[in-house]
C-alpha cells in the first residue's frame, strides 16, 4: 500500500492512537459500572428509506431508535390550513415496527421552514390554537410508539446578547415567550407518556455566543421547571465542528445545572463538519472520531446520555455539504458509515460509547 508524506502518516497515527486511548476509556468506565446500553440512533430520509434497500439494511442492523429527518416538520405535514399528510412519517413508523425499533418524534415548534400560510397568522388567539391543534393532531396519531419528542426546536437565536433572546418567528411574535409552555403543555396533554425535549445546537463550544446560548437554554428549561411545565429532557444536537474547540469546561457547568432540575440530556442529532480538515479520508476519519469521542466524554462524565442519534447513517444522505462544501472538492465524511456503508472510525467510537456494536 503507497504511505502518504511522513507528516500526513504522523498526524494520522497520533490521531488514531488518541482515539484508541480515549475508546480504551470509555469501555473501561462503562464495564466498572456496569454493562452499558445506550440506544443509538439515527435520522432518516422517507424518500431514501423507499428507495434505498442497502440504506434500510444499515438502519435495521446498526440503530435501535430512528428519527424522521424532515417528514415530521410543518412544510411536510401541513401544506396547507386544512391538510395533514402523514404519508413519509407513517412510511417510516411502519419501518421501525417492523424492524423493531424505538421511534423519536422531531420537531413540533420550530422557527425553520415555516410555511407561509402559517407564518401569516397575527392574532394571538389564533395563534395558540394552530399551535396546539397541531400538536394534538401530530402526538396523538403516535401516541404510545413515538417515546420522545423534540417539542421546541432551536429556540435561541444565532447570536444571543441575552439569555432571554429568542428567534423570531411567527409563535414568538404572537405569543412571545409564552409559546415554549404552551407547546410543552399541549404535547403532554396529547401524550402523558412521552419524554419531551427541548432541542438547541451550537451550545459545546468556547466563546461568547456559546456561553450566551448555554445560559439561554438553561434559562428556558429552568422557568419549565419552576413552573411545574413538563419537560424531561435537553437534547444536545452536536453538531460539532471539527476545527472548534470544545468548551469541557462551560459544558460539564451547564450539565451540572441541568442535571440539578431533574432532567436527562440526549445527544439528538451527532455529525461532525468536516470542511476544514485535510483531504486524506483517513487522517479526516482519525479527526473526525476523535472530535465525537471529546464531546461524549465530557458529556457522559457529567451526565451519561440516555440516547445518542446521530443526524443521518451515512455519507451517502447528509445535510452537511448543502452548507459546508468542501473548498478541495472532496466529499464530506460527517457520519459513521461512508457513502458505500462501510463503518469508519466514527462508527466504532459510537459503539463502544453507547455499548451498541451490532
Amino acid at each position: 500500500m503507497k504511505q502518504g508524506p511522513p507528516h500526513r502518516r504522523s498526524v494520522l497515527k497520533g490521531a488514531l492512537g488518541s482515539i484508541l486511548g480515549l475508546e480504551g476509556a470509555l469501555a473501561h468506565s462503562a464495564a466498572v459500572a456496569s454493562p452499558r446500553k445506550i440506544p443509538f440512533g439515527a435520522a432518516v430520509r422517507g424518500d431514501a428509506l423507499a428507495a434505498d434497500a442497502s440504506y434500510r439494511a444499515a438502519l435495521a442492523e446498526r440503530c435501535r431508535l430512528l428519527v424522521p429527518e424532515g417528514s415530521l416538520k410543518w412544510p411536510v405535514l401541513r401544506p396547507n390550513r386544512e391538510t395533514f399528510d402523514f404519508g413519509d412519517a407513517d412510511t417510516i413508523a411502519a419501518f421501525a415496527r417492523s424492524n423493531g425499533l424505538g421511534l423519536r418524534g422531531h420537531t413540533l415548534a420550530w422557527y425553520g421552514g415555516m410555511p407561509a400560510w402559517a407564518e401569516a397568522i397575527t392574532s394571538p388567539v389564533e395563534a395558540e390554537w394552530v399551535l396546539t391543534s397541531h400538536i394534538e393532531a401530530v402526538v396523538s396519531r403516535y401516541r404510545g410508539f413515538i417515546g420522545s419528542w423534540d417539542v421546541v426546536n432551536e429556540p435561541m437565536p444565532e447570536n444571543p446578547v441575552s439569555p432571554r433572546d429568542l428567534r423570531s418567528f411567527v409563535w414568538t411574535k404572537t405569543l412571545g415567550a409564552e409559546y415554549i409552555p404552551i407547546a410543552f403543555k399541549a404535547a403532554h396533554a396529547a401524550d402523558p407518556a412521552a419524554q419531551l425535549v427541548l432541542n438547541e445546537y451550537d451550545i459545546e463550544f468556547v466563546g461568547p455566543r456559546f456561553a450566551m446560548r448555554r445560559a439561554g437554554i438553561l434559562a428556558i428549561a429552568r422557568s419549565l421547571v419552576d413552573r411545574g411545565i413538563p419537560i424531561h429532557a435537553i437534547g444536545l444536537q452536536a453538531h460539532l465542528f471539527a476545527d472548534r474547540e470544545i468548551d469541557r469546561d462551560g459544558l460539564q457547568a451547564f450539565l451540572r445545572e441541568i442535571k440539578a432540575l431533574k432532567l436527562d440530556v440526549l445527544v439528538t442529532e451527532l455529525d461532525v463538519i468536516d470542511v476544514g480538515l485535510p483531504t486524506d479520508a483517513a487522517t479526516r476519519d482519525a479527526m473526525i472520531a476523535r472530535k465525537a469521542a471529546d464531546f461524549l466524554h465530557a458529556v457522559d462524565e457529567v451526565t451519561p446520555p440516555s440516547a445518542v442519534l446521530t443526524w443521518g447513517i451515512t455519507d451517502r444522505y447528509t445535510w452537511v455539504p448543502m452548507y459546508f462544501t468542501r473548498p478541495d472538492g472532496t466529499a464530506n465524511r460527517p457520519l459513521p458509515l461512508d457513502s458505500d456503508l462501510r463503518p469508519k472510525p466514527l462508527m466504532t467510537v459510537i459503539e463502544r460509547f453507547t455499548g451498541s456494536a451490532s
